[in-house]
């Protein structure tokens, strides 16, 4: 990331970021809205536990605009490299050829990032409570909020409850123990009630079967954030079909 910094300054993104000038689209807005699905469909090629889901030349379309057309309330799309297979490319084309908001899953630690995401598509984006202090967390969803895009803060236990701000839009719960990776939803069922009733909750990891969206959803989740239940499947824009019609 440094070593682009000086090649895509912050001047850069504002003056030539396509997207830039694009209003953008809200999640908040899609996860409560009457009938949504509250499903946040994920474009994932692979994982660190569990390697690539589909081969690294998987193009974006066949998945992205089934998720679109069959009810996804919102799309994430995984840009980090090194452990996900991601690019910024699959947000671009995720945003052009899809109208609902759109998430860049990604480590984000530094303003340019966000300004980044915002120049290449984005609508939302994602801090996550691990790698950040709660300052900091408070610090870029302020930038974030300054430049029109949303702030989905991912938590993983009790202890990170403290990283919660004004400035976030949506808290998520990960259901995945980061040093483990085992994954249990018990972890969004013990954490909502301790989550301010004015911000959207988000349950992430551990969604295979429409009936735990019902659970979520009877707890208090407007949105449910789910990827390796359908990139793993041969043709996950049909299982993404599959699911909605159970649900």
């Amino acid at each position: 990331m440094e070593q682009l910094k000086p090649l895509s300054s912050m001047q850069r993104f504002r003056k030539e970021g396509f997207f830039w000038e694009i209003a953008n689209r809200s999640m908040v807005s899609s996860l409560t809205a009457e009938g949504s699905t509250g499903i946040i469909a994920e474009f994932k090629r692979k994982s660190p536990s569990k390697g690539w889901f589909k081969e690294p030349g998987l193009e974006v379309e066949p998945v992205v605009s089934h998720y679109n057309k069959l009810g996804a309330a919102g799309i994430s799309v995984l840009t980090d490299k090194q452990f996900f297979g991601g690019d910024l490319d699959d947000l671009i084309q995720t945003k052009v050829i899809t109208d609902v908001p759109v998430l860049r899953k990604d480590f984000i630690i530094d303003e340019w990032q966000i300004a980044e995401a915002k120049a290449f598509g984005a609508d939302v984006i994602l801090l996550i409570a691990a790698c950040l202090t709660p300052q900091e967390v408070r610090e870029l969803a302020t930038f974030t909020r300054t430049i029109g895009l949303e702030v989905l803060l991912e938590i993983h236990n009790e202890e990170e409850l403290e990283h919660i701000c004004d400035e976030v839009n949506m808290v998520g719960v990960n259901n995945r123990n980061l040093k483990n990776f085992e994954v249990d939803i018990q972890v969004s069922l013990d954490l909502i009630r301790q989550i301010p009733a004015d911000k959207v909750a988000v349950a992430e990891s551990g969604i295979s079967k429409p009936e735990t969206i019902v659970t979520l959803r009877d707890a208090g989740f407007k949105g449910f954030l789910i990827g390796e239940t359908f990139m793993k499947e041969e043709n996950p824009g049909k299982a993404f079909f599959e699911f909605v019609g159970k649900l």
